[in-house]
C-alpha cells in the first residue's frame, strides 16, 4: 500500500515507517523537525528511514493547508496513520496555540485530505490523556471522557469527535488509538524514562512527582507499532449493534473505532525508578515533589476491545523494555 506517515521523523513515526516499510508498503514519511525537542535526534531518527528505496521524506507541517492540501492531491494514498502532533501535557500549559496550530488545524487539514483523495482508512494517534479526571480502573473506551485536565489532553479529545464527524458525515473510516505512556529506543528527550537515565547517569537528582505515588501503563514502542499496523490494516466499520438511545463513545453507526492501545499493567513509578537503576547500576538521588498542574496520578488500560478486533497482546516487560532503552541510549550518546 501507498502510506502517508506524518510526524514520520518522531519516536513512534520512525518505529511505525520501520515496519511499514520492512513488509513492503510505500511509506511518504512527513515531519516539520520542529525544535520542541533535540532537532538532532529527530534527524537521526530520518536517517535510518532514508537509504529505504521505498521511503520518501517530504518536510511539512500538517498545520499547513495548501501544502497539506496539495500532498494529497499529488500522492494519491491508500490509508494515513496520523501521528504529527504537539506532544506533551505540561509544555501546553505555557504554550497553547501550538496544541491549536498543531493538533486542531493540523488535524481538520488530514480530515480533508482524506476526504477528498478518497483514503480508505485514517489512523490517528489519540492518547491516555483523554481520561483526565477520571478515576475508575482501569480506564474503558466506553467510558465518558469529557473532564479533561490539560489542553493537550482536550485537543485529543477534540480529535476523536472531529473524526467521528467526518466518519458520520462522509463515510471516512477513521480508527483513533488512545496510546498509554510509550517508552524505549529512540524515545522523546521530554519523557521520564529519558530525563531520568540522563540524570542518574550524569549524578543529578530526578524530580519524582506526586512524591512517587503514581502509576503508569508503561507500553514498549514496539508493541505499541505492532497494534497500530495491525489497525491500519483492519479498516473502521460501523457497530451493527450500536443503539442511540445507550450511546458508546467507541464505536458508531458511522465507520469510526476508538481504541485504548496499552500494556494492561499499571506500574508504580518507584518501581519502574528502580529497573532503571537496574539496568544504569547506579542509584538515583529522588527529589519528591507535588503533583503538577495538568498530570494525573495514575493510567491503566482495558484492552480487551483491541485485543477483540485486532489480536493485540503486548509482550514486552518493563524491566526488558528499559534494559533496551538503556543499552540505546548509551550507546547513541556514547556514555
Amino acid at each position: 500500500m501507498k502510506i502517508l506517515l506524518t510526524g514520520a521523523a518522531g519516536f513512534i513515526g520512525m518505529t511505525t515507517a520501520l515496519k511499514l516499510l520492512a513488509r513492503g508498503d510505500e511509506v511518504v514519511g512527513l515531519d516539520n523537525l520542529n525544535d520542541y525537542y533535540d532537532v538532532t535526534l529527530k534527524q537521526s531518527r530520518l536517517n535510518r528511514l532514508l537509504p529505504h528505496a521505498n521511503f520518501r521524506f517530504v518536510k511539512l507541517d500538517v498545520g499547513d493547508r495548501p501544502g497539506t492540501t496539495a500532498l494529497f492531491a499529488e500522492e494519491k494514498f491508500d490509508r494515513v496513520i496520523h501521528l504529527a502532533a504537539q506532544a506533551g501535557v505540561r509544555y501546553s500549559l505555557q504554550n497553547p496555540h501550538a496544541y491549536v496550530d498543531s493538533n486542531i488545524v493540523g488535524f481538520v487539514n488530514i480530515l480533508e485530505g482524506c476526504r477528498h483523495s478518497g483514503v480508505q482508512h485514517l489512523v490517528y494517534a489519540s492518547s491516555s490523556s483523554v481520561y483526565g479526571g477520571n478515576t475508575k480502573m482501569p480506564f474503558s473506551e466506553h467510558d465518558s471522557v469529557d473532564h479533561p485536565v490539560s489542553l493537550y489532553a482536550a485537543t485529543k479529545k477534540a480529535n476523536e469527535l472531529m473524526a467521528h464527524t467526518y466518519s458520520h458525515l462522509f463515510g471516512l473510516p477513521t480508527t483513533g488509538l488512545r496510546f498509554f505512556t510509550v517508552y524505549g529506543p529512540w524515545g522523546r528527550p521530554d519523557m521520564a524514562l529519558f530525563l531520568f537515565t540522563k540524570a542518574i547517569l550524569e549524578g543529578r537528582p530526578i524530580d519524582v512527582f506526586n512524591h512517587g505515588n503514581m502509576q503508569r501503563d508503561f507500553t514498549f514502542v514496539e508493541d505499541i507499532v505492532e497494534g497500530v499496523v495491525r489497525v491500519l490494516d483492519r479498516v473502521a466499520t460501523a457497530n451493527p449493534a450500536y443503539d442511540a438511545n445507550v450511546a458508546d463513545p467507541a464505536t458508531s453507526n458511522a465507520p469510526y473505532r476508538v481504541f485504548n492501545i496499552g500494556n494492561n499493567n499499571p506500574v508504580p513509578l518507584l518501581d519502574f525508578i528502580a529497573c532503571i537503576e537496574d539496568a544504569l547500576g547506579k542509584k538515583a538521588e529522588k527529589r519528591l515533589l507535588p503533583l503538577q498542574d495538568g498530570d494525573v496520578p495514575a493510567t491503566y488500560a482495558n484492552t480487551d476491545a483491541l485485543n477483540d478486533w485486532v489480536g493485540f497482546v503486548p509482550g514486552t516487560s518493563v524491566q526488558d523494555g528499559i534494559a533496551r532503552f538503556v543499552a540505546w541510549y548509551r550507546g547513541y550518546y556514547r556514555v
